[in-house]
């Protein structure tokens, strides 16, 4: 696996950022996303498996011969999208250098039940090893990817211009880039990365920055500059109206009911029209798979869901191993 490059502005490959003009927003991060650095992998897997080897597995140890070998092979016990292929195998790398290791799936493809993802072959002790650790990443993982893709097929279902589905930062701690890869790897759209890639003006902020929220964002994009995406939370009419005014990329219509919302979008697009600044409409709060139809439909843009990644089920996956002849 070859490392990439990261761009610090936003923690995500410099390949994935793309050229763009002075003074222009970043594009959307959304698509196939480029490979995981082998640095953000490392990051992350050698911790995971410190915590569960410790001092040595003491089972292995004792029960395996020393020079004993084995093959391991992933497999889905049930359909979804895979993700984190490269992680779970880093992690039997990580525990046997010379093994040998085959990806024969791919992140952000459709999984069958039965199909073979990844194959390695190692010292049985190191399989052992990690097996436990390789097998929680790319569960967790596929997991996202695989409610994602289904967030992103009912709200295309909806008709009209499908709205785009994104995460939020419900992430994990330490496992943001890793959860957000998937987002991607299911059809979804990355929101911020942390609170240094972003402007969000959310509640909190309002209520305590002790002026109007107009004046704000004014002052915010002031001190931004036109390239940074700003996005304002809404939590009525005069909250949404506000954030047009003062400029906002994004207004957040936060915990509205898809009525609200579809009464509210038109209004919003004509005033930010008059304003000659385009303006995107973002729902967020509550959303989940009986009520995103109707939140697709409403008109908005942007559906952000943190179920996404705090709440997805991890995937059904297994990893059968066999003795090698000696």
């Amino acid at each position: 696996m070859t490392a990439r490059p990261l761009d610090p502005r936003s923690t995500v490959p410099a390949s994935d950022a793309g050229p763009r003009s002075a003074g222009a927003l970043p594009a959307p991060r959304r698509g196939v996303p480029p490979p995981l650095a082998l640095a953000d992998i490392d990051a992350v897997v050698r911790l995971a498996l410190q915590e569960d080897r410790g001092g040595g597995d003491l089972t292995s140890a004792h029960a395996v011969p020393e020079h004993a070998r084995a093959v391991a092979t992933l497999l889905p016990k049930s359909d979804g999208v895979a993700a984190g292929l490269a992680v779970f195998a880093r992690a039997f790398e990580l525990c046997d250098p010379g093994a040998k290791v085959a990806i024969l799936g791919r992140d952000g493809s459709r999984i069958a039940r039965g199909e073979i993802l990844v194959r390695v072959e190692g010292s049985a002790r190191a399989l052992l090893t990690a097996e436990r650790t390789a097998l929680n990443f790319v569960q967790r993982m596929s997991g996202i990817a695989t409610l994602t893709a289904r967030y992103v097929a009912l709200a295309s279902a909806a008709g009209m211009k499908p709205a785009r589905i994104l995460d939020t930062r419900k992430t994990t701690p330490n496992l943001r880039t890793l959860e957000k890869y998937a987002v991607r790897c299911g059809g979804g759209e990355n929101h911020r990365f942390g609170l240094f890639d972003e402007v969000m003006v959310k509640e909190n902020h309002i209520e305590l920055a002790g002026r109007p929220l107009e004046g704000v964002l004014a002052d915010l994009r002031r001190a931004v500059g036109s390239g940074v995406r700003i996005t304002s939370e809404a939590r009525d009419e005069r909250e949404a109206l506000a954030g047009v005014d003062g400029g906002a990329d994004v207004v957040l219509l936060d915990n509205m009911t898809p009525a609200e919302m579809a009464r509210l979008a038109p209004l919003l697009r004509a005033r930010a029209a008059a304003r000659g600044r385009p303006v995107e409409l973002e729902a967020s709060g509550g959303i989940d798979e009986r009520t995103i139809g109707d939140v697709a439909r409403s008109g908005v843009d942007r559906i952000s869901v943190g179920a996404l990644t705090h709440s997805a089920p991890a995937l059904d996956l297994s990893l059968d191993l066999l003795p090698l002849p000696r």
